[in-house]
């Protein structure tokens, strides 16, 4: 028999670490390959984990809600097979006869991994009241940066928060001067030794002075993991971006001609309902490849131009928490690919069923406010992308109408768009030229348009 260790799966280049939610195996139970046998949750997605290889669990690592990084070994099941290493069937009397040092080097390591944990425990974060960034917590965790030191770093982002920025120029200048401390002073030299508490208090001070109050009959709803996961990240969408809003209303009565005369055939023959979403999405796909400066990331002082064309299509879901799946490569899909890839990814997305590859590398998004009676709306844009785009509510109103012929006052089929963009890379002109071109694509719809 052998022993083979299931290690937590890459699940997607920006997740480093997953929460064990469920396991769906215990110990001595039989495994099939490919079957699941425990499910984890990142920020992004709920999924399984399935089996390797074929055998029976023999250990588990980790306990449901430990967080566990990608490529530690979660759970061990014992395969037909010879053993990697037969370290139990050797006589422990003859690896000391001929490796006499190695137990000592080992004790050596072993002390010295203690005693470095020792010397630098995991910050707690639980135990502050500032708000922490999941970069900023790897960050502190890897570099070995205790609380107490974290907490006097002068946070430079939004109401004090410790920004990326911060915390490297604290290590910087602590490998400089070869003591962890050494940044405090540094800052008391060239601030007031009042400032840091000014600049970073402004939270919690907030959160003491306003506390909620609960009355009798109240009921407390604690937030869902993925609750604060979107909490957590909308938050950090807002102090790290200038959100700027352009808004342009667009005479949508083609399309939604053209569609009440195709949808019965088009179902017919595809099998597939063809709603205004993915009309919406070929609209936004074609303004993208015209200005392709929409379609980018800002990292850092650089600007990443995306080559693909990957649009996130924001999705409520039964419980009322919001997923984002991805349309990939969007601009090369015609209408009927278009109309099968938004569909398909809708239901799987309400069945939580998407895969972690289908909510990861999107280079723009769009959400539909309009589904639940908004006319327009202000979306928080999804880092790190630099623009959003909602979808209100069409409404049929009376609008003047231009002709040859003079003008005259007709019912028309309208709605708004908006725009949600990063004022850092996006100006207001390019911003606006953006939304203008999909309300222009889609004012021009051809009636008579085969599809």
């Amino acid at each position: 028999m052998s022993k083979f260790e299931l290690k937590l799966p890459q699940m997607g280049e920006s997740v480093a670490e997953a929460t064990l939610t469920t396991w769906l195996k215990e110990v001595g139970d039989t495994i099939e390959m490919d079957e699941a046998i425990f499910e984890i949750a990142t920020d992004k997605v709920d999924s399984e984990v399935p089996s390797e290889v074929e055998g029976v669990l023999l250990e588990k690592r980790f306990n449901v809600d430990d967080v566990i990084k990608v490529g530690e070994v979660v759970a061990v099941i014992q395969t037909e097979g010879e053993l990697e290493s037969p370290v139990a069937d050797t006589d422990v009397s003859d690896m000391v006869a001929e490796t006499p040092e190695e137990p000592v080097e080992v004790l050596e390591n072993q002390m010295a991994q203690v005693q470095e944990a020792v010397a630098s425990p995991e910050p707690n974060f639980s135990s502050s009241e500032r708000f922490y960034s999941p970069l900023v917590k790897n960050i502190a965790k890897e570099e070995g940066v205790s609380m107490d030191e974290l907490e006097a770093i002068v946070g430079t982002g939004k109401e004090g928060r410790v920004t990326k920025n911060d915390i490297k120029a604290f290590l910087e200048n602590r490998s400089k001067n070869g003591s962890a401390a050494s940044n405090v002073p540094a800052k008391k030299d060239t601030e007031p030794v009042k400032e840091p508490k000014v600049v970073s208090k402004p939270a919690s001070e907030k959160t003491t002075a306003t506390p909620v109050h609960v009355s009798e009959g109240d009921e407390i709803v604690p937030l869902t993991r993925m609750g604060k996961l979107i909490a957590h990240h909308m938050v950090e969408s807002i102090s790290t971006s200038a959100h700027v809003q352009s808004f342009v209303e667009v005479d949508v009565t083609n399309v939604v001609n053209w569609r009440n005369k195709v949808k019965k055939a088009f179902e017919e023959r595809e099998g597939e309902k063809l709603t205004f979403t993915p009309i919406f999405m070929e609209a936004v796909a074609m303004a993208l490849k015209k200005y392709p400066l929409m379609n980018i990331s800002l990292d850092g002082d650089n600007v990443i131009k995306k080559k693909n064309i990957n649009l996130g299509m924001a999705a409520a879901l039964p419980d009322g928490n919001l997923i984002v799946p991805v349309i990939k490569n969007a601009d090369q899909l015609n209408l009927v690919g278009m109309a099968k890839t938004v569909n398909d990814l809708a239901n799987r997305a309400r069945n939580n069923a998407l895969k972690p590859d289908e909510i990861r590398e999107g280079t723009y998004t769009v959400t539909n406010v309009g589904s639940f009676g908004s006319v327009f709306g202000t979306p928080i844009i999804n880092q790190p992308q630099v623009g959003i785009l909602a979808l209100g509510a069409i409404r049929r109103i009376p609008a003047v109408i231009e002709t040859d012929q003079g003008e005259y006052i007709g019912i028309r089929s309208k709605m708004f768009l908006s725009h949600s963009y990063d004022h850092r890379v996006v100006n207001g002109a390019l911003g606006g030229m953006f939304v203008k071109a999909v309300a222009d694509y889609l004012e021009a719809w051809d009636i008579n348009r085969e599809i």
